[in-house]
């Protein structure tokens, strides 16, 4: 993120000593010695630095509340995220107040000022699909809220994220679908913006590569995949033009379409046609057949955002430390992919 001037960091890297340490002696700490005390105020007047005035009231302005935006609220995955943040939340007496940007950039900039207007202490955030450009995150951030980005992160901001390894997940699902036997294996992809996407993709190629299978891109079709229709469509397509003999879907939905799709095309699945979907919603177990599917814990991502964001909301210090988690997935073999 452009800084627009001095901060806290730029003190401390002038003297080599940790932002926390600059922090406490601008703030006169009795644990800090007198001759750093004054070594940072003497580099501090060099550099001009200024106070963030509004993020102080910020801080020491508490409304206990904790403002969330999501792509869907009805979303198996995004639902159990929000589980997780309300667990944490509740538990460290902080309220939840949910908004979803129903995968509209432009709703996503409503919902940003509409918490920042009331006065939220902090914000968790999954990006729409059509989040190609930061801006509207980076100048709340400017004005001192914090923000913490979980599942679809904004990369190139200096914030706190929470993702699953997309990677390994991608990989996992690709591995399996190969040592079941089948060679032509498409991929239902997601936003070709997200970062999710980019490492599902890349963990499905490099799955290939292992196991000595050239990819063909033109089995790659990118953001037909939101819902069943589309991936249905998609994968209809797939069937008639190109051939593959399975399919690695971005999410269950779209799964659950490509499944269809072979059925109608008059394939058997699995004998024919394997399918391996992402996120392990409720209902991959109950169809005809169950659908086998990559395992993202949903719940532990919203604890483990929500506790990074309140660490955020309740740290003395003016500059706060960026930590970045990746949980592991799983693959869950289910009947639309066992052969073997």
């Amino acid at each position: 993120m452009k800084r627009q001037s001095t901060t806290i960091k730029d003190i401390a890297r002038e003297l080599d000593i940790s932002p926390s340490t600059v922090s406490r002696a601008l703030k006169d700490h009795f644990e800090i010695s007198e001759e750093t005390k004054k070594a940072v105020r003497r580099v501090a007047e060099e550099l001009n630095y200024q106070p963030n005035s509004l993020a102080l009231s910020l801080r020491y302005s508490k409304s206990n509340t904790i403002g969330v935006i999501v792509p869907e609220i009805v979303h198996f995955f995004f639902s159990t995220v929000i589980s997780g943040i309300e667990d944490i939340a509740q538990s460290r007496g902080y309220n939840v107040i949910i908004t979803q940007s129903n995968e509209s950039v432009a709703r996503e900039m409503m919902n940003i000022q509409t918490l920042f207007n009331n006065r939220v202490d902090g914000v968790l955030v999954s990006l729409s699909k059509e989040s190609f450009d930061y801006t509207h995150f980076e100048a709340m951030m400017q004005k001192g809220l914090p923000i913490v980005f979980f599942d679809r992160v904004a990369d190139t901001l200096n914030t706190s994220k929470v993702t699953v390894d997309d990677f390994l997940g991608g990989y996992q699902a690709t591995e399996h679908l190969i040592k079941q036997g089948y060679k032509r294996i498409g991929h239902l992809a997601g936003p070709k913006n997200l970062d999710i996407t980019n490492a599902r993709m890349e963990g499905f190629k490099k799955a290939h590569v292992d196991a000595g299978l050239s990819v063909d891109e033109e089995l790659i079709i990118f953001d037909q995949a939101s819902n069943e229709g589309e991936a249905y469509a998609a994968s209809f397509e797939l069937l008639k033009n190109k051939k593959p003999d399975a399919l690695f879907a971005s999410n269950d939905l779209a799964a659950m379409g490509a499944i269809k799709a072979a059925q109608k095309y008059g394939k058997n699945v699995p004998q024919d046609f394997g399918v391996v979907g992402f996120s392990n919603w409720q209902f991959t177990a109950l169809t005809n057949p169950s659908i086998s599917t990559i395992e993202q814990p949903g719940f532990e991502m919203g604890q483990h955002a929500a506790e990074l964001l309140i660490k955020e909301i309740e740290s003395e210090d003016e500059e706060v430390t960026v930590e970045s988690l990746k949980l592991p997935t799983s693959l869950l073999a289910r009947d639309s992919s066992r052969k073997v």
